[in-house]
């Protein structure tokens, strides 16, 4: 059975501060199942939000939002329960929190940390990764020092075109995070660094016809592209075109 499709809203996060409802009703037009937020242009708020994903008909499947600590514990926690959502994503840790495996171990206690404090409001946190976490750091990748580290109850939201840029066969780290896999970014594009253009899934160098099937455990597949050299709209309809007419995820249309 495939998997819903949802798009991580970073996507179009240019076109949404121009227009925010008559693009996400572009992006449910599309058939778009659920979305992934990463906050809102200014004047929208979570609740305001919310209310026109539920009148559109669109799944929150997880939210980006910093770790649930400190001074911005309250602020994570009310942002995903005005969502309705019990999924929380760490979306960015910074590179220099990966210079050395102490410091690997380091940022695993934190993420840790904040595990506890999200089961504790019945929410799971999710790592997601770009290209650092599989680059290789005296003499490991960091990805399976947070699978040391991390607890079983920290799962993964995997960014398969990143994982490829950092070094690494995605279908290795797919079969490397198992079960904790349970949701899959999907973005394409060169795959050859970290600055260049991205394009609609399906036009680029990902092998995703391989990728998806052996992700199993993802529960959605997540459309993401940072930037694009086309047109951000249409790339965004034709990676659901690309993804739907495969048979690698399932939409409204």
């Amino acid at each position: 059975m495939t998997k819903p499709i949802a798009l991580q809203l970073y996507t179009v996060r240019e076109q949404l501060a121009q227009d925010f409802t008559g693009v996400m009703r572009r992006i449910a037009d599309m058939g778009y199942v659920g979305v992934e937020t990463a906050g809102f242009p200014e004047g929208v708020t979570t609740a305001q939000a919310k209310a026109l994903f539920d009148e559109l008909g669109l799944a929150v499947c997880a939210a980006h939002a910093p770790l649930p600590l400190g001074d911005q514990k309250d602020e994570t926690l009310e942002r995903l329960a005005a969502l309705g959502c019990s999924r929380l994503v760490c979306a960015w840790l910074p590179p220099d929190e990966y210079k050395s495996v102490d410091s690997i171990r380091r940022l695993c206690d934190r993420v840790n940390e904040a595990a506890d404090v999200a089961a504790a409001h019945g929410l799971t946190l999710l790592m997601h990764n770009h290209w650092f976490e599989f680059e290789p750091v005296e003499g490991k990748l960091p990805y399976h020092i947070w699978l040391e580290h991390l607890r079983p109850a920290v799962e993964f939201e995997l960014d398969a075109y990143w994982v490829q840029v950092g070094g690494v066969e995605p279908l290795t780290a797919v079969a490397d995070l198992g079960s904790r896999l349970t949701l899959l970014h999907v973005k394409d594009g060169p795959a050859d660094n970290t600055q260049s253009s991205m394009t609609a899934v399906g036009q680029g160098k990902m092998n995703y016809e391989a990728i998806i099937p052996a992700a199993a455990y993802a529960e959605w597949m997540v459309v993401e592209l940072d930037r694009c050299a086309t047109d951000m709209l249409t790339a965004v309809q034709q990676s659901y075109t690309y993804l739907t007419q495969k048979g690698l995820a399932h939409g409204t249309r």
